[in-house]
């Protein structure tokens, strides 16, 4: 009997040590697996490579972050190894953006993304962007075609980034095309009018023209212009003065949101020439929207600054000669159009007689290997957009600014290349679908600001939905580059913008009502006057200021509400005390800022929440400028339509409103972090986690560290330096600076620059989220420039060959 238990006993432990033994090797296996789908595409810098079409050989130096600094012999080949090198860091995000802009989503991401291509689809991107290549110059299409074979020659060749492994593609062959499809969706991104004048419309059916008219922006009310004396000023830099002294987030598809830019003339800075500041605001994800790079073609071209994957010239940066960097202009360009159809959807009423839609058929294929066939219908103004907005009754269709002629890649290939001012103004003359507006500074001692922007000329005031049955509310042209507002050397010594009102309230042309409100803009403009001369730690403290202009007018407005209140308790007193004793910083740090946060945003829900449906208020969640330009209102008029709570029978008032959004307040900080008001630091609520698109599966990102984060972050959407956060998803922050550059004309190497993430777009890169603590830290890195400080600061160095 012990024979046969010892038998079992053996024969079981040979059992178990097989199964272990497959575990192990299933663990070592899976472990081999993991470790090669996440590092094989990580490349060598330092790897000497042959290139098929290069002329001459290419040098590729990266600095301590990546960055790659090319140097070649002619543009052919530079734009070639831009190509080549982009695609060892950037490939997947390229392709991602490509497809956004194609309307493809669904075929790597399943038909939940059905709807957003069938969207896309409707914009028609490609066949303007098909428009734009036929009448390009010669040397911007073989520009374009370089960089094309630089990226295709990096897919045929080499390993691919980890998510095409992941989600079991790979990329199709680049083409010039889509390079400007990217410009094309900027564009859209950009748009104004979509959410918002299409929920204006929503609102209708449950609340009064008169309480609508008080959310809509009155610009009298914005005081702060950014040309506030545009009146065409010339005044050239003379050498003698220069000695005196800027579903699709989740994907991290979104682009632009807000920005900050400025220059400073040579008498109002410590070098005596001039610096120019940019920090553009775009959705903060892995990896970021810009690729910092540099490019020279010595002898005849020097530029460096960003570039956005998937195409090649330097959108903001400098070159020998200037700097530019960019704001949006908030251009209205967006109008909806009520269409009256025949019975069977076929054709549209329009100037008394019936005209056929364009309807065009789509096939989108998915990832799970069905197929939809879809319609999309046009008027001669643009798509018909009723199931995006899930609009059931009135027929609508839409014009865009994006279906607009314009050449933004004329624009970013010119500025590469711009000398002076008139060369800068050339380029940009074109810059139309992508409204901007752009600063300027020279290493002659100019500085400027021109509106680059595509600004139609129609009837009415841009916000209503227009019936679209004749051609009197059509478009008639936009408004003439000529005619657009610009500053050049203003005697004040300095030009500003941060996406708020861009002329006075005499200028001819409509140009929007959906500019930020002045916040920003005032206070970059306190600083800029604080000091006589500024320097370089200047501009960096400006980048990094915490102080609401905001946060300033309101406090004082709530605890005038809230001091003639005797009852508060323990708590709310304690909260009381630190509102009143606050400077205005929102610091990490800070107690007051989460109590003015939340104050805030509840006195503007508690004025609507009472009048809206829950779908609509949900809705007005979603649009925060509404919102802020009902309380600047408010405050401007004294009263308020909006104030009394229609759910009881007492007439309230704006003080009313203002204790009962501070109990609320306490209450809400109470529950998440304690009584002890103390602990109520505006950082422990408010944080930033850096997502990439795939990180949403729990095990992808464990295994591949796609997400980094939460880091408690400052600041808020109305303080300079933005961590900018939806009502809709309390305090996670969505939006802010997505780069922060500093130009200094005096010597170029003294420039500095971060961006939010790194280089590299591979998760298992040591440069994919490398800079992204010198961010949070308000930090900066060199913007190196001379070819001497490029080559003593070099971490790697790959020679490109000809083959």
């Amino acid at each position: 009997m012990s024979q046969k238990i010892n038998f079992k006993m053996n024969t079981l432990k040979l059992v178990l040590l097989g199964v272990l033994g497959f575990l192990v090797l299933a663990v070592v296996v899976g472990f081999a697996v993991l470790q090669n789908v996440k590092t094989s595409a990580v490349p060598d810098y330092n790897e000497s490579l042959k290139l098929e079409g290069l002329s001459e050989p290419v040098s590729i130096f990266r600095d301590e972050h990546a960055i790659p600094h090319i140097y070649a012999e002619n543009e052919a080949d530079l734009y070639r190894a831009v190509g080549f090198a982009m695609a060892q860091d950037r490939l997947w995000q390229m392709d991602l953006l490509r497809r956004v802009t194609q309307g493809r989503l669904s075929e790597i991401l399943g038909k939940d993304q059905l709807e957003t291509d069938l969207m896309m689809r409707a914009l028609r991107i490609q066949q303007k962007s098909e428009k734009i290549l036929a009448s390009s110059s010669p040397e911007i299409v073989a520009a374009l075609e370089a960089y094309s074979d630089g990226i295709n020659q990096y897919i045929r060749k080499y390993p691919l980034p980890p998510e095409f492994k992941i989600l079991q593609y790979e990329p199709e062959m680049w083409e010039p095309v889509h390079c400007i499809n990217l410009i094309g969706y900027m564009s859209w991104d950009l748009s104004m009018g979509w959410g918002t004048e299409y929920y204006l419309h929503q609102l209708r059916a449950e609340v009064s023209d008169e309480k609508i008219a008080e959310l809509i922006p009155d610009l009298k009310n914005h005081k702060t212009a950014i040309y506030p004396e545009f009146g065409n000023i010339e005044i050239e830099a003379a050498e003698t003065l220069l000695s005196a002294t800027e579903n699709l987030t989740e994907l991290g598809a979104e682009i632009f949101n807000g920005s900050n830019n400025w220059a400073v003339a040579g008498k109002k800075s410590n070098t005596g020439k001039p610096l120019l500041a940019n920090d553009m605001h775009l959705g903060l994800f892995a990896p970021g929207i810009w690729y910092q790079m540099h490019q020279v073609v010595e002898g005849k071209m020097n530029v460096t600054g960003l570039v956005v994957p998937g195409q090649p010239f330097v959108i903001c940066g400098h070159n020998d000669s200037i700097a530019w960097g960019m704001t949006n202009v908030m251009v209205d360009d967006l109008d909806f159009y009520a269409e009256k159809l025949n019975e069977d959807s076929t054709k549209y009423w329009f100037d008394g007689a019936w005209h056929d839609l364009n309807i065009k058929k789509e096939t989108i294929k998915t990832k799970e290997g069905e197929e939809f066939e879809e319609e999309l219908k046009f008027t001669h103004r643009g798509p018909m957009v009723n199931r995006f907005k899930k609009e059931k009754e009135t027929p609508l269709s839409i014009r865009w600014l994006g279906n607009e002629m314009s050449n933004e890649i004329r624009t970013v290939f010119l500025l590469n290349r711009a000398n002076n001012w008139s060369d800068f103004r050339s380029a940009v003359s074109t810059f139309k679908s992508v409204s901007q507006n752009v600063v300027y500074a020279d290493v002659k001692g100019n500085i400027g600001l021109q509106c680059s922007a595509g600004v139609p000329i129609r009837a009415g005031s841009g916000i209503q939905i227009y019936p679209g049955d004749s051609s009197k509310y059509d478009w008639q042209g936009l408004v003439p580059f000529e005619e657009l507002p610009y500053e050049f050397n203003p005697e004040r010594g300095y030009v500003s913008s941060a996406n708020n009102k861009t002329a006075p309230d005499d200028y001819p042309y409509y140009i929007s009502h959906w500019f930020a409100t002045p916040s920003r803009i005032d206070r970059i403009r306190e600083m800029l006057e604080e000091k006589e001369k500024l320097g370089i730690d200047d501009v960096k403290a400006m980048h990094s200021d915490w102080k609401s202009k905001t946060a300033e007018q309101m406090t004082n407005v709530f605890v005038e509400s809230l001091q003639k209140q005797p009852d508060f308790n323990e708590t709310e007193q304690a909260a009381f005390s630190k509102l009143k004793s606050w400077d205005y910083n929102l610091t990490r740090e800070s107690q007051a800022a989460s109590i003015f946060e939340i104050l805030y945003r509840k006195s503007m829900e508690n004025l609507v929440k009472d009048e809206l449906s829950p779908e609509l208020f949900q809705g007005m969640l979603g649009q925060k400028m509404l919102l802020e330009n009902l309380m600047i209102n408010l405050l401007a008029e004294g009263q308020s339509q909006w104030t009394d709570n229609v759910m009881t029978d007492e007439k309230e008032t704006f003080d009313d409103i203002i204790v009962q959004s501070f109990r609320e307040t306490v209450t809400d900080l109470t529950t998440q972090l304690g009584t002890d008001v103390e602990q109520w630091k505006w950082g422990s609520i408010h944080t930033i986690t850096l997502k990439h698109p795939l990180g949403v599966v729990s095990v992808l990102d464990k295994a591949l560290k796609l997400n980094r984060g939460p880091f408690e972050v400052p600041g808020s959407f109305h303080t300079v330096c933005p961590y900018s956060y939806s009502y809709k998803n309390l305090y996670e922050t969505m939006h802010g600076a997505s780069h922060r550059h500093i130009f200094s004309t005096a010597n170029w190497d003294d420039s500095q620059t971060v961006i939010p993430t790194g280089t590299s777009g591979i998760p298992a890169s040591d440069f994919y989220l490398d800079q992204t603590a010198k961010y949070l830290d308000n930090d900066y890195h060199p913007d190196l420039f001379s070819k001497q400080n490029v080559g003593n600061n070099a971490r790697f160095e790959m020679q490109l060959k000809p083959e």
